[in-house]
Formats: C-alpha cells, sequence, structure tokens
C-alpha cells in the first residue's frame, strides 16, 4: 500500500507547477479586513429600533438606513417575495421571541452593502451573548443529495414552506455583501442550535461576498446542498463549526478565514473550523448522485490563543479541518496555525490512493499544530505523512508563534492575518 501512495505521489510531482514558492492564506493588496468589519460588536451601539420585522414578508420589501429594525420571531420571506436592505441598515434580533430570518424557495435577499456601510444582522441585548437570536436561513432549488431530492430545515420552524431542494443549480437567491451577523445560534429545544448563516440547497448565481459571522452559539456557515460560490468569507469565534457542508454541497469558497478561541468556542469533538460530510446516515442519500465536493483556497485558520501549547495539553484545541468519507475537498493556498492536529480523516475512510486522490491538501502552512494529517483515533499517520509530505504538494509545516506568523495579529479592531513572508518555500520542516 505504502509503495503504491509514494508511486502515484511522484507522479503528481511530474505535472505539478515547477513553481515551489506560493502565496498562502487570505490575501489581498491591502487589508479587506478593514472598514467593514467588527472585532469587538459587544461595544458597538447600534441605536434603538424604530420599525418592526415581523410575521411573513409576501411582497416586495426595502429596508431603510435611516431606520433600526427589531426582527420579532419568525420572519418569512415567501411567496416570491424579494427582501431589499440598503447598505448601513441595521436589523436587531429580538431575545424574548427567538427571532430568525428566513428566504424561502423562490423568495430573494438583495443585503448589497458597502465597505463603508456595511448592513448589520446583530442582538437587542444589553449584554450580547452568542445565542441571542436565531439567524438567517436562506433556502432555494439547487439539487441537494437527499432521497426525494427535498428536505425541510430543522429548527423548530413551519416545515411547509421550510422546504428547499431542486433541479436548478444555477438559482439566485439575492445577495449577501458586506454583510455581518452577529450573536446568532439560538439554541433550539431537542434540535440543537440555529446557525448564523444556513444556506439550504442554494444555487451559484446568489452572491455571498464580503460576509462575517461572530459569536455564533451555533454554526457559523452551513451549507446543505446547492451550488454555492463565497469570496472573502469571515467566522469570527464560533461556539460551533466555522463552515459545515453536507448532503451533496458544491462549493468554492476563496479568500476566507476562521478565527477560533480557546475559551468561547466549544472544545467537543464536533467542533471546528472546516467539517465536510455527504451525509449522517448512508441511508438518506443517493450514491448514484453528486457528493460533497468543496474546492477551497487561500484560507486561513487560526487559533487565537495566549499560550497554545499549554491549551493543547488542556485539550482545550482540537482539529481545525475533518474530512468525512465518500466526500471531495481540494484545500490549496491555505494556513492552518494552532490546532490539534491540523486536518482529520474520518475513521470509516481506508488510507488508500483512490481514497486520498480525492483530498487534495497542497501548497499549505501548516503552523504550530500538535500533529498534521492525521486518521481519526489512529496515532499512526505515517503513510499519510509520506503522501502529503511529498514535495510533489508543497506543503510546508512550521513552528511559529501567530504575532511572528501573520502582519499585525494584535492589532484586535483591524487584524490583518496575511502571511508576514507571503511567498514561503515549499520545503517540509519536518
Amino acid at each position: 500500500m505504502k509503495k503504491s501512495i509514494q508511486f502515484l505521489a511522484l507522479l503528481l510531482l511530474f505535472f505539478c507547477s515547477a513553481n515551489a514558492q506560493q502565496e498562502k492564506g487570505i490575501i489581498g493588496s491591502t487589508n479587506w479586513l478593514s472598514n467593514w468589519t467588527e472585532f469587538k460588536p459587544a461595544k458597538v451601539d447600534y441605536g434603538e429600533p424604530n420599525q418592526i420585522l415581523a410575521g411573513n414578508i409576501s411582497t416586495n420589501t426595502k429596508l431603510l438606513k435611516k431606520n433600526v429594525y427589531l426582527l420579532q420571531g419568525q420572519v418569512y420571506v415567501d411567496n416570491n417575495a424579494v427582501l431589499t436592505i440598503e447598505p448601513g441598515t441595521v436589523i436587531i434580533g429580538d431575545f424574548d421571541s427567538g427571532a430568525a430570518l428566513v428566504i424561502t424557495k423562490g423568495a430573494s435577499i438583495i443585503a448589497d452593502g458597502l465597505e463603508t456601510d456595511p448592513i448589520v444582522f446583530t442582538s437587542n441585548r444589553s449584554v450580547k451573548k452568542a445565542g441571542d437570536w436565531g439567524g438567517i436561513i436562506i433556502l432555494s432549488d439547487a439539487p441537494i443529495n437527499k432521497f426525494g431530492g427535498v428536505a425541510s430545515v430543522n429548527y423548530d420552524l413551519d416545515n411547509a414552506i421550510t422546504v428547499y431542494g431542486g433541479n436548478n443549480p444555477a438559482a439566485s437567491s439575492g445577495v449577501l455583501r458586506y454583510v455581518r451577523i452577529e450573536y446568532a445560534g439560538k439554541k433550539v429545544k431537542g434540535s440543537g442550535n440555529f446557525n448564523g448563516l444556513f444556506l439550504g440547497g442554494v444555487g451559484n448565481k446568489t452572491t455571498f461576498d464580503n460576509v462575517m459571522v461572530s459569536f455564533c452559539a451555533g454554526d457559523s456557515f452551513e451549507i446543505y446542498g446547492g451550488d454555492v460560490v463565497m469570496n472573502k468569507m469571515i467566522s469570527l469565534k464560533a461556539n460551533g463549526i466555522d463552515y459545515k457542508f453536507n448532503y451533496g454541497a458544491q462549493c468554492k469558497i476563496d479568500n476566507s478565514l476562521a478565527i477560533r478561541s480557546s475559551y468561547i468556542s466549544s472544545n467537543t469533538s464536533a467542533s471546528r473550523c472546516f467539517d465536510l460530510a455527504s451525509y449522517e446516515q448512508k441511508s438518506e442519500v443517493d450514491f448514484n448522485k453528486k457528493q460533497t465536493n468543496v474546492v477551497a483556497t487561500n484560507l486561513t485558520f487560526v487559533n487565537d490563543s495566549g499560550d497554545l501549547a499549554a491549551d493543547m495539553q488542556s485539550g482545550l484545541i482540537k482539529d481545525a479541518v475533518r474530512v468525512a468519507e465518500n466526500t471531495f475537498l481540494e484545500l490549496k493556498k491555505s494556513v492552518i496555525s494552532g490546532f490539534n492536529p491540523a486536518v482529520v480523516l474520518d475513521s470509516k475512510m481506508e488510507v488508500t490512493a483512490p481514497n486520498l486522490k480525492k483530498i487534495k491538501l497542497e501548497q499549505l502552512y501548516i503552523n504550530f499544530c500538535k500533529g498534521n494529517i492525521f486518521t481519526e483515533f489512529n496515532p499512526e499517520n505515517e503513510e499519510l505523512e509520506n503522501w502529503y509530505g511529498n514535495s510533489a504538494f508543497f506543503n510546508v509545516y512550521d513552528k511559529k508563534n501567530n504575532a511572528e506568523a501573520f502582519i499585525d495579529f494584535s492589532n484586535e479592531k483591524r487584524p490583518d492575518f496575511r502571511l508576514r513572508i507571503s511567498k514561503i518555500t515549499a520545503s517540509n520542516n519536518n
């Protein structure tokens, strides 16, 4: 087995670019986190609401910057209506009524903010905490891999109008650009938590660009099925998973960031930056249809800790990326810094060349991690190290602390998580 893996790695080397220097992690000639992001939202005064959003929005509706809106209860945009939100508008989720905004199949949201005037969804509590309100749910008719081709959202919502899935990968549900979602993820009785942004069967004509989910008690971004394109996403200190993909999700995500905290993020085995699966139970899906397939480039996953070694020793830090069986991942030009270990593969997955060809981990900078790439629950990773450690993949293993590895990491208002050395020589420092 080992020989076959090594031989295939040598073949890959022949086809790879001879250029061994690549820029890794979030990129940009300037810090694209400037202006529109907020890393300390608890200290921001968003004003008092003067308008209420409640019930169903069944006709085209526009929210104006001059108002502050209280999102009360479960608000459904239905009947193919379009909800348009002006740049700079603030929508405050009500804690007592478990507020959530649901864009149903056929409806759309145009939340097209500006770098200097982002749209903000936040909590109405005086002392804001993760899970204060529900979150945003967008449902559409792109394919999902579940028998029957459709599913409903299981958040104690109206199942009759929360159906998603269909046959249109190019479906459009509108635009989310320069949008912040803060303190979402309210607990659902018997059903876990809401997520900051849930996408069910969303198509590739929907725009997701510069979206920040902060302090979510559930998952920041959860993508079930669909064909989604995302650029410049940020997940800040979620309790749950930063980016979760399942049920045949086809996703391209570029130039995005996840920041975890040893003391805020859950330290359970189900909490990490990237979690990819194609099903919960094999009986749910059709293996003749597409399985989950994610292409991710220029991502940065970083653990914000004052003492990474101590937090790892005490069990507060887990893995960054988990890939389940029958799932495809291409993760390139990315940074994984401060995890235990960097990547784990499902224990059900055999370490064979055909399986590893489905999981492309290339041009990675794996920094200050207690282990690089392992099979779940297996302390032996020699075959995986031989495979992904081959020079064909240009992966780099290093031991710098955060301040040394990133530009202006200590700036809590507008940090810059690009690497200090933008060009990294692809040698393995094991």
